[in-house]
């Protein structure tokens, strides 16, 4: 046995670093958290000064069993957890429940997986950080008693089975209000003038480059544009004024958490929990350094490997070594920014995946070492003959590109037009233009656009709410509780307008575009709106921003030994469960109920209201002395409770519709409780997302259910009957497998199910135990 055991969290860093130690190392991974709050309980004594009552999970006791037996054998045992609030929390639950001698037990942090990191920290061992343990079980026990007394008034109030958190709910207020800000917003349009024109020499040739310009300003209605235009009418053109001016671009700083999530959305069009979970795999696997880290802070070593790297590969006019700020001043930990280990290295990962995001770390790190980009932005008045009112066109040269050789970060502003900006021809004062065409286009305001998973992250970033470790779960968290949904919505069509002054005569076309299409947005849903707005009217302070923000700095306070954690939870328990246990006895039980007026036809009432299984439209009320019952309906994916219209509710009780027949027997199209579906000779075909219920016809309806009779035979590779019961081999997701008697069956590996005897087929039954043909998943620790 070796002499010296090393705990890490996970086992895929576990064998990195056995790598860089020798034999008298043992390395073993203790799958993050081995210790937590138990589930379906308070968990926390409120009476003894919160004192949590820690479990070990079923699925932990094992780890811990070994991690026992192997620390009893060892001389010294190193704590290697990650270096945050998390890591610091497990490295002491690892003390606590496997009773180590404190004489016994040395704490390391890294925060880049490599060998000469790895051998420095094990040179400079410390003491585990009971501040930075502190902070992380106060956050822990405090989102656990908001969670614990806030979920049960929901199950009271609104309906069983929701849940509250924290952080969690203010993400979902953002949601929910910047999607009420997007319904009420006022749509008003404006006329945006612009011109082109050919430059004209002195000699009066015209070049063949088109000269783009604009009207700085716009009218507000139709009359003023055309009025302009008109006064543009046989008017000569000419270059007022040239205005040069240098410009610069910087870099910018390398990534931290935050800042890695957005990109990766933006460039990558990953999640930000994928972004998490590939960043993870390059950090264990020693390409990366921490992933989880707010600050923008590199070593001088990393800074002074970046310089040879620019300067062996672009030349020394490119370097331009440079230290960030950490903006923040809640950075919580020393940490380096997200960067590559190996700068020399451009390329890493063992997938797709990896080698996209280190790609992009790379480049963002070696970027901010290199020198800024030098411009040239031109602008160009234009006299109008006719009027005294100028145009306008920008341009801008790019005299050295610097960082922007290796990259250029985008961002999540969303332009309402495009730029007339870009390349200028050769133009001198006094130069006359020769006129091509001017239009007045009818634009429109936007509101302000509904939030992505990366735009959200800043937003929380920017209001000081969450931490790098938090960011990517309470994504994650409010959209898995259902009250968030990511999704694309198709656009509708409005009409515009375009004036066009065009060989002195001035025309008007009709156009139409679409508006509001979103792709990969998030979107309230209903459920989502009415918890909020639950929350926010019985527990206003726990869902306020600022609020919020301050308890992260009170954590920040906890980690640094300013204040007791016990102290700040009890300031803010005592309050929280008084307004717990007022609501409980005053607020009302919420419907979610909003009565849309009457049924043309029959008229009775016509309400949309939370149902048993989402939101539904209802016509009419339960008559229980004619045992009358109303009419439901499912709201269309989308649709919201607190604006869909009568019309539109009517409209939802169009289904069921026969579309028509087949084989004799009519083809139904209706909406159940697990979405759209035809239905014909008593079974059921489950219609494809891009399939609409309330437009489609007999021919589609007939070509899903011949599909899906295809895929039932294909799937079919024989048929017993044993014991007057149907024994059937078929194949499934995961494998081919037996089912009898309610019961399903794994073939073991190695047999052929398509030779498989009833015979066989019994031998399996009785040696498998029921249910085995689809794998149980795997269980992740989580950091919670």
């Amino acid at each position: 046995m070796a002499k010296n055991l090393v705990i890490v969290e996970s086992p895929a860093k576990a064998k990195t670093i056995e790598k860089f130690l020798g034999d008298d190392y043992t390395v073993r991974s203790c799958f993050g958290h081995i210790r937590d709050l138990a589930d379906g309980e308070l968990s926390v004594d409120v009476t003894k000064n919160f004192l949590p009552k820690y479990i070990i999970p079923e699925d932990k006791k094992k780890v811990v069993s070994e991690l026992k037996k192997l620390a009893k054998d060892a001389e010294m045992i190193w704590l290697a957890t990650d270096e945050d609030r998390e890591g610091e929390a497990i490295s002491w639950h690892l003390r606590e429940t496997l009773n180590l001698d404190e004489k016994k037990i040395k704490r390391i942090v890294f925060h880049e997986i490599t060998k000469p990191a790895i051998l420095r920290a094990i040179e400079n061992p410390r003491s585990i950080d009971e501040n930075l343990v502190n902070a992380q079980q106060a956050r822990r026990i405090l989102d656990r008693l908001v969670g614990f007394e806030l979920s049960p008034i929901l199950w009271k109030k609104i309906q069983p089975a929701l849940s509250a958190g924290r952080v969690q709910s203010v993400a979902v207020r953002l949601v929910v209000e910047r999607e009420r800000a997007i319904l009420s917003h006022e749509y008003k349009s404006a006329y945006k003038i612009t011109a082109t024109f050919y430059p004209v020499d002195a000699a009066g040739k015209k070049s063949d480059a088109i000269l783009n310009a604009e009207l700085p300003t716009r009218f507000d209605t139709a009359g003023e544009a055309e009025k302009f235009l008109a006064s543009c009418v046989a008017a000569s053109y000419s270059i007022a004024n040239i205005e040069v001016k240098p410009a610069t671009k910087s870099p910018s700083a390398p990534f931290t958490t935050s800042t890695l999530q957005q990109e990766a959305s933006r460039k990558l069009g990953y999640s930000v929990t994928r972004t998490m979970v590939v960043a993870q795999k390059l950090y264990e696997a020693g390409h990366i350094t921490y992933m989880r880290t707010d600050s923008v802070n590199l070593s001088e070593l990393a800074i002074e490997e970046i310089k040879n790297q620019v300067i062996s590969n672009y030349g020394d006019k490119y370097s331009n070594p440079r230290q960030f700020t950490t903006k923040s001043a809640s950075a919580q930990e020393a940490h380096e920014a997200i960067r590559p280990t190996y700068p020399n290295k451009p390329v890493a990962g063992s997938d797709d995946a990896e080698k996209r995001l280190y790609d992009l770390i790379w480049k963002r790190t070696v970027a901010s070492q290199m020198a800024n980009a030098l411009l040239e932005k031109t602008s160009v008045k234009i006299n109008i003959s006719t009027n005294k009112q100028q145009l306008l066109a920008e341009g801008e040269v790019l005299k050295f590109d610097g960082f922007l050789k290796v990259y250029m970060e985008q961002n999540d502003d969303e332009t309402e037009d495009e730029d007339v900006s870009g390349m200028l021809p050769p133009l001198a004062v006094g130069q006359n233009l020769q006129f091509i065409a001017m239009q007045g286009i009818e634009r429109f305001n936007r509101p302000a656009p509904r939030y992505t998973e990366a735009s959200l992250v800043k937003k929380l970033e920017e209001l000081g709410i969450g931490r790098p470790s938090t960011y990517a779960p309470t994504i994650a968290t409010v959209q898995k509780r259902g009250y968030v949904i990511k999704g694309d919505q198709d656009g509708v069509e409005r009409p515009y307008s375009i004036y066009t002054l065009k060989n002195d005569q001035i025309s008007k076309e009709g156009k139409t575009e679409v508006f509001g299409r979103e792709k990969g947005k998030l979107f309230p849903s209903n459920i989502g709106m009415i918890v909020n707005d639950f929350l926010v009217a019985n527990f206003e302070k726990i869902l306020d921003y600022g609020f919020t923000a301050n308890v992260e700095k009170e954590f920040d306070e906890i980690a640094n030994g300013d204040i007791v954690w016990q102290n700040m939870i009890g300031g803010f328990y005592k309050p929280f469960h008084d307004t717990v246990e007022e609501t409980i006895k005053t607020s009302a039980r919420v419907k979610g109920e909003r009565l849309l007026g009457t049924d043309p036809t029959t008229g009775k009432n016509v309400y949309v209201k939370l149902g048993k299984f989402g939101p539904v439209v209802q016509i009419g009320d339960a008559d229980a002395e004619t045992g009358e019952k109303p009419k439901y309906s499912r709201l269309k994916a989308g649709q919201l409770v607190e604006n869909i219209s009568l019309e539109e509710a009517m409209e939802l009780f169009r289904l069921p519709r026969e579309v028509g027949e087949f084989e004799d027997s009519p083809v139904i199209v209706s909406v159940g409780r697990f979405g759209p579906y035809v239905s014909h000779a008593k079974a059921f075909y489950s219609l494809a997302k891009t399939d609409d219920p309330y437009t489609i016809d007999n021919a589609r309806a007939i070509e899903i259910i011949e599909a899906k009779r295809i895929d039932n035979a294909n799937k079919n590779i024989a048929t017993f009957d044993y014991e007057g019961k149907p024994l059937l081999v078929l194949r499934g997701r995961f494998g081919p497998y037996i089912s009898y008697d309610k019961g399903n069956y794994k073939i073991p590996k190695g047999e052929d199910p398509e030779k498989l005897t009833v015979e066989q087929c019994i031998e399996i039954i009785k040696a498998k135990p029921e249910g085995a043909a689809k794998p149980k998943g795997k269980r992740f620790a989580k950091k919670s």
